[in-house]
């Protein structure tokens, strides 16, 4: 059997929204949305949270995570990369625990409305596939090929070459696809051994953009909240 680890980081501090992982959506706090559907998950063995902040850790008890240790403050910054931070959770538990898992779920908690199917799909499909990293995409609201940029007062195409003409109506557009920062896949050696953040060989796992809602403001807590009403989650 392949151990498989999610790892949910959730540092305390946060400008936009402040104390946002624990802010309460629809009943509960934010964090526990992650917690309840990465524990759901069959295929994660552990779920363990990476925070500096105590009030995170008690929340993260109550809700059944796991705490193994506080995250040093020096990690826990406005501009601290993931690399780092996925790098001090699995040192430490190798050091102190003597914990290899092989394959590392990471699972923000601002994409409360992520699925247990598509923490699983993303799962089998490193597994299956053997990539270095698997990321969850969904279609995009806004299409490139129609964005615009100003000079001045100037418009002109965002991407040079795209012929408005060509693509007058959406369903003659390409699809194309942007992270939803739900759901990151990978091995324990890519990050530890080779070293390899979010590169090498990526594979994209199609969530619906419903689920997709990454929490950066008010405005993202107040629609997140109306779409578990309206999902009745």
């Amino acid at each position: 059997m392949t151990r498989i680890l999610g790892i949910i980081p959730a540092r305390g501090g946060s400008k936009g929204i402040p104390q946002k992982n624990i802010r309460i959506v629809n009943g509960k706090p934010l964090i526990a949305w992650t917690i309840e559907s990465a524990l759901n998950c069959h295929n994660i063995d552990r779920v363990i949270v990476s925070t500096d902040d105590n009030k995170i850790a008690k929340i993260t008890s109550e809700y059944g995570g796991d705490v193994p240790f506080i995250r040093p403050e020096l990690l826990a910054q406005d501009d601290t990369p993931d690399f780092p931070v996925f790098h001090h959770a699995l040192s430490w538990l190798a050091t102190n625990e003597g914990y290899f898992p092989e394959v590392i779920v990471w699972l923000r908690p601002t994409a409360p409305l992520r699925s247990v199917e598509d923490i699983s799909g993303a799962i089998s499909l490193l597994l299956e596939t053997k990539a270095d990293w698997v990321r969850t995409v969904c279609a995009v609201e806004h299409h490139p090929y129609w964005m615009k940029q100003l000079n001045g007062d100037k418009l002109s195409p965002l991407i040079v070459g795209s012929d408005e003409n060509k693509y007058s109506r959406r369903q003659l557009l390409p699809p194309v696809y942007r992270l939803n920062g739900a759901v990151d896949v990978t091995w324990r050696d890519t990050i530890m051994e080779k070293r390899i953040i979010y590169s090498g060989d990526i594979r994209g796992y199609v969530m619906p953009q419903e689920r997709s809602i990454d929490i950066d403001s008010e405005f993202d807590l107040l629609y997140a909240e109306l779409l578990m009403k309206t999902l009745k989650l």
